[in-house]
């Protein structure tokens, strides 16, 4: 949720937050350009290990690749937004 990791909002101790498609830690939230919906797909990992090994500053790609190759299962949700 928006704040997450901020004073107000702390994640949970060992929590950790990567870069984001907007470059920089943290929840940047839905913006899509006005006018038709957008699709925001959801995946959830279960993962046969307590913490991936990456650095904060962890690329999207090696995030992606961390869960994969740790991954038991996954579920995925597909939801619509437009403004």
């Amino acid at each position: 949720p928006r704040g997450s990791g901020s004073d107000k909002a702390p994640l949970p101790k060992g929590a950790r937050q990567t870069r984001t498609d907007f470059g920089k830690p943290g929840y940047g939230g839905p913006c899509p350009p006005p006018g038709n919906p957008h699709r925001y797909i959801f995946t959830l990992y279960a993962l046969k290990v307590d913490k991936l090994e990456v650095d904060t500053d962890a690329s999207a790609a090696m995030v992606g690749f961390m869960t994969q190759a740790n991954s038991l299962a996954k579920a995925t949700f597909t939801a619509t937004y437009k403004r």
